[in-house]
């Protein structure tokens, strides 16, 4: 009799689920929108729309490092603030390089990779109709929104965008007369972050509260997918990691308005002028900081392995190897990475004892770190491989995530980091993790799920010419980058030129260049593969990938509350391919016992 309470109940729901779709109108179904699919396509669009923003600004950055005394006529009339005459200033420099940071790693990345896969895949991959807090869902993404708003608008205030780099370390950032974009930039850039942090608190909360309290029946956690398991540790250790940069930030408004010394010593000259501050620390701002960014370094390279560790069952048609232990990997990853944060800061004078326990504790995470990558490339041997386009986007996160942690292991040393640090070095190490693992993870979960988002398959052909495009020059771009910091070329300077032991790297730098916007060019060919496919793509059906997790059994694109009238009961694990016994080479997640042996 509760059982019959229980369905009548459930079909209630259900029914108002589907009468709640029919009568709302376009602006609360697809721009107000509390559905988690809605939700994710448009943190999804907004991200790549500012991914386009930090493109053009590191065009100009390569431009004045690859032809430094060139006069960019056109240019300068497109930017007569930052480039009179067509020549970029110094401080125009810094305000390019602050904002390309910021940006590809906040507003492109976190939005696309984390919070627009998440908030698409979390439900679909567990069995739920939505997320936990549909409305601070929605509530989430405008106040993104806001926060990419606020930071753009730092362009066209007084004194230019912020210029203290992506880092903002003070006093350039605590000082309103420091440079430029000291000013009204960086309170914006502030503001910005701050708002930034309160819609990814949101969010996560979401995932973590969708993952524990919403998963189908049968779907236990040693059942999850493991991009769900990379949401999951993600969203828990940016819960933990992202509040202190937002008390850092109140305090640095305080510093800069209200005349309170948190990051500002006493002695400290401006512009010829003392200031009056007294008692505060630079380096409190750095362990703020770093507190939030190196755990943000996981936070964005976890959903970029999960969902590559998703496409290569598909594409070699059998299980990923060790299942349990890259799901104890990335525990491992999630908990080490709380506490290595140090390891930004050896040049700051730190004690000698404190700069051993970040060097061994760095040390520690590469171990989960390699198990996780030797098992994906453990996964390939002796699969039936499909080399298709999403296929090719994660052998490229497994061969950027290899050659990249590689160079983590002399950044996360102490004695080899004094020698290194602000160094080329440390720009070409963090592109291959936070810029190619994430960038091409983010495209092949594009490529993967693009026909499940809008119903219709991408162009393979394009596909594979803008993977090539992309990787070649990539890996070139920022291999050779490491060079230039060995011979000790540093970041963040506006021309080599006027340094002799760096003029031999002219010929580097102007073939790095021309890769470079090779690379970025080649992003044109994904624009029009992408908007071409929306509208005349071929229509794709249910499951095109023959794979085996939730979102695959319903249609394509998913319908309001996803799985119709039943909710999924789960009886497997989320890999089974090419078992004995089965008609098929894959078992979907639903398929019962009956049907065919279950594995896990």
């Amino acid at each position: 009799m509760a059982e019959l309470d229980d369905a009548e109940t459930f079909e209630t729901e259900v029914d108002a689920t589907v009468h709640e779709e029919a009568r709302l109108g376009f602006v609360r179904r697809y721009i107000f929108s509390t559905d988690h699919k809605v939700i994710g396509i448009q943190y999804i669009l907004t991200g790549l729309l500012m991914a386009v923003v930090g493109t053009l600004l590191a065009a100009l950055i390569r431009l004045q490092l690859g032809w430094p005394a060139h006069q960019w006529t056109l240019v300068g009339r497109l930017l007569p603030g930052g480039m009179s005459d067509g020549v970029m200033t110094p401080e125009f420099y810094l305000a390019l390089v602050t904002m390309h940071g910021t940006i590809m790693v906040f507003f492109f990345i976190s939005y696309v990779l984390v919070s627009g896969f998440g908030n698409y895949l979390i439900p679909l991959q567990v069995g739920a109709r939505d997320m936990a807090y549909p409305f601070l869902n929605m509530l989430s993404y405008w106040l993104a929104l806001v926060s990419a708003l606020v930071m753009l608008g730092s362009f066209f205030v007084t004194g230019g965008a912020a210029a203290a780099g992506w880092t903002s370390y003070p006093p350039l950032s605590a000082v309103a007369s420091a440079v430029p974009g000291s000013g009204w930039g960086q309170t914006l850039w502030i503001l910005s972050m701050a708002l930034f942090i309160a819609s990814f608190t949101m969010g996560s909360l979401n995932f973590v509260a969708t993952i524990f309290s919403l998963r189908a029946r049968g779907m236990a956690m040693m059942r999850m997918p493991l991009t769900v398991w990379s949401f999951f540790i993600a969203a828990i250790v940016g819960l933990l990691a992202f509040p202190p940069l937002t008390a850092a930030a109140v305090m640095l408004l305080f510093d800069r308005h209200f005349g309170t010394s948190f990051f500002l010593p006493s002695g400290l000259v401006v512009a010829n002028q003392l200031l009056p501050h007294q008692g505060g620390s630079p380096l409190l701002w750095q362990h703020l900081f770093w507190f939030l960014g190196h755990p943000e370094v996981y936070v964005l390279i976890l959903p970029a392995l999960g969902i590559a560790c998703d496409i290569l069952p598909v594409f070699t048609r059998k299980p990923p190897f060790g299942y349990r232990i890259q799901v104890y990997c990335l525990i491992a990853v999630g908990a080490l990475g709380m506490v290595v944060w140090g390891h930004h800061m050896f040049v700051s004078g730190m004690s000698p004892f404190s700069g051993e326990y970040f060097t061994l504790a760095t040390m520690l995470i590469t171990i989960p770190m390699t198990i996780f990558g030797v098992n994906m490339m453990a996964s390939l041997w002796g699969g039936r491989l499909r080399v298709t386009t999403p296929m090719l986007f994660t052998l490229g996160v497994i061969a950027l995530f290899g050659s990249g942690g590689l160079g983590g292991l002399f950044l996360g040393n102490a004695t080899a980091d004094m020698q290194l640090h602000d160094t080329y070095f440390v720009v070409g190490h963090f592109h291959f993790m936070i810029g190619g693992v994430t960038l091409l993870g983010t495209f092949a979960g594009l490529y993967f799920w693009f026909p499940k988002m809008f119903g219709r398959s991408m162009s393979e052909l394009f596909g594979k010419v803008h993977f090539w495009l992309t990787f070649i020059p990539f890996f070139t771009v920022f291999f050779m980058q490491h060079f230039l910091g060995l011979q000790g070329m540093p970041r963040r300077y506006y021309a080599f030129t006027t340094y002799e032991y760096l003029q031999r790297t002219s010929g580097q730098n102007l073939i790095i260049s021309i890769a470079a916007l090779t690379l970025m060019a080649a992003q044109l060919v994904f624009i029009a593969n992408f908007c071409w496919s929306l509208r005349k793509g071929r229509k794709a059906e249910a499951n095109p990938w023959r794979a085996t997790t939730l979102e695959w059994t319903v249609d394509s694109p998913p319908p309001h509350g996803n799985f119709g009238r039943a909710l999924p009961v789960v009886h497997r694990w989320p890999y089974e391919y090419s078992l004995e016994g089965s008609d098929n080479d894959y078992t979907p997640q639903i398929v019962s016992p009956r049907q065919a042996p279950v594995t896990a």
